[in-house]
């Protein structure tokens, strides 16, 4: 799959992305169903038919590909996986069902276990991110492109992060001091990929956590807008891993490595 197959496919899914937040912010003004997973956390009807709108249209644009979704089954029991999906229909469901803005909605291409694209559509916010190689990372806003550099804005008298949490544990405090970093804002959901790629702060500190269909599209969309993301050992992040479990991550404008 080269890359002019990739910005194709991309920007085909860009009107089903805006369709699916319109139909997620329609579900929660009519008031959500909402239900307890096995994992103890919450799911919507809301999440459940963002995910049928998302991989309905990825099928149909992209037939071959296995997907793999935060709200399916579908394939995660496959090992081996080069080239795929991954989906997180609703990342940041409790802000979503309790009327918050920073749930997103993601999907990442990876090709030979590394991150090729990402879409993220932040429906509240009205913010839609989505890239599909180096230095191709845009956000849609009010109907305007704009490229991302995530390093427009730097300061190194000023490095901001994103956390979590408000409470910052002291082995992340740790690495923030390593990178000289000055101030911090808690942030939730995948947003705070996009923010770093569009240049309004300058990293995020993770622990061990989550999955891999968290991370990817907003893995892809910081990496093309010149940015990195590595384990907390420096190490490149693969996908594909059995149980798509992720480590502990770093996400930096390139200006502080």
């Amino acid at each position: 799959m080269n890359d002019l197959d990739i910005k194709k496919i991309v920007e085909t899914l860009i009107d089903t992305f805006l369709y699916a937040g319109k139909i997620s912010l329609d579900l929660r003004d009519k008031g959500l169903i909402k239900k307890v997973k096995s994992d103890n956390t919450p799911v919507s009807n809301g999440d459940l038919e963002v995910n049928k709108i998302l991989t309905n249209k990825i099928k149909e644009v992209t037939p071959d590909l296995p997907i793999i979704s935060e709200e399916t089954s579908d394939n995660k029991s496959k090992e081996n996986l080069k080239n795929f999906w991954l989906i997180d229909p609703i990342d940041g469901t409790y802000d979503y069902i309790n009327n918050l803005e920073e749930f997103t909605i993601n999907a990442g291409l990876i090709i030979n276990n590394q991150p090729a694209a990402g879409l993220i559509y932040a429906p509240s916010k009205k913010r839609m991110f989505f890239s599909y190689g180096l230095n191709s990372a845009f956000e849609k806003t009010n109907g305007k492109i704009m490229q991302l550099n995530c390093t427009k804005n730097f300061d190194r008298e000023n490095i901001k992060f994103v956390t979590y949490s408000n409470k910052i544990k002291p082995e992340i405090e740790k690495i923030h001091k390593k990178l000289n970093v000055k101030e911090s804002f808690k942030m939730k959901s995948s947003l705070k990929f996009c923010v770093i790629a569009a240049g309004e702060y300058d990293g995020y500190v993770a622990d061990p956590r989550a999955y891999e269909w968290d991370i990817a599209a907003g893995h892809a969309i910081l990496n093309h807008a010149g940015g990195k993301v590595t384990d907390l050992q420096g190490k490149e992040i693969i996908y594909g891993k059995k149980g798509f479990k992720n480590p502990g991550l770093i996400l930096k404008s390139r200006n502080i490595l």
